[in-house]
């Protein structure tokens, strides 16, 4: 069982969830087209375990547009003060990778580790999309001209939880789930750039020393898987793992493969 909790933050009032557990604590940060309702199953096979929490970011799930400037990686930290934590694991996906790279470089103090899944990175070059994301991202930019919502909902969803290459691969609860966490985003139409940190993440890789582990789903977009195989090369103490047969939200399709990269990334410290 979980507890909901709120965080008063100025501009935005942060809406999280605890499972209460081990004294290890183990933050997980949702990516930019989900919220935080798409780590429970993950969550609860690793409580009780360790202590878990997942909150929504400003813009996302139950925590409104904020009504003021922000950075995420302050927001990360009330998340920890709350929890009277000195230092935590971070978990992120995608955009909330991106976040906690940028946390253990702005606050080395306060981060044990990394789990990264199809991460962004701050600074990175940009990517050369493939073939299958450019056709993607023409439909994209036509549904956006139009302000088609759904379409730009089906078109993510597409993307990021099927895998550029086949549309409706993933089907039930899961796909409910995702469009369901997109469409409250698409609805709020805030822009992903509110609350950068300003980090250069990718120029500084070096100065992030503790252990990292970088995953990503074998039916990603090609450019990001990439991206994180060459990011595990660059930090001082990681290792890449490839999720086979899902692509860029496996904790969705397979949460219990997600939960036992999460145990094996922990075990090093007593978890």
């Amino acid at each position: 069982m979980s507890e909901r909790f709120v965080i008063a933050a100025d501009g935005c009032d942060l809406a999280g969830e605890r499972w209460a557990g081990g004294n290890e604590l183990v933050l997980l940060l949702h990516e930019g087209v989900s919220d935080r309702r798409g780590w429970r199953e993950v969550a609860g096979l690793l409580s009780p375990q360790v202590s878990i929490v997942a909150y929504d970011r400003r813009g996302y799930g139950e925590s409104p547009v904020s009504a003021a400037e922000f950075r995420h990686v302050d927001d990360l930290l009330s998340v920890l003060d709350r929890e009277g934590s000195e230092r935590a694991w971070l978990v992120g996906a995608s955009a909330g990778g991106g976040v906690a790279l940028d946390a253990a470089i702005l606050f080395p103090e306060r981060v044990a580790g990394l789990v990264l899944l199809g991460t962004a990175v701050s600074g990175a070059p940009e990517p050369l999309p493939d073939e299958e994301v450019e056709r993607i991202d023409a439909l994209w930019e036509q549904a956006h001209a139009a302000g088609d919502l759904d379409e730009l909902n089906r078109l993510e969803t597409w993307l990021w939880l099927d895998g550029p290459a086949s549309e409706g691969r993933v089907t039930g609860p899961a796909r409910e789930l995702a469009l369901d966490m997109n469409a409250i985003i698409l609805r709020n139409g805030d822009s992903e750039d509110r609350g950068d940190s300003g980090v250069d993440a990718w120029g500084r890789l070096t100065e992030v020393t503790v252990p990292v582990t970088v995953a990503c789903g074998s039916l990603d977009a090609t450019f990001l898987v990439e991206q994180n195989k060459e990011l595990a090369t660059r930090l001082p103490d990681s290792r890449y793992v490839e999720l086979p047969g899902v692509a860029h939200q496996p904790y969705l399709e397979q949460p219990g493969a997600v939960a036992d990269l999460i145990r094996t990334a922990l075990r090093p410290a007593g978890a």
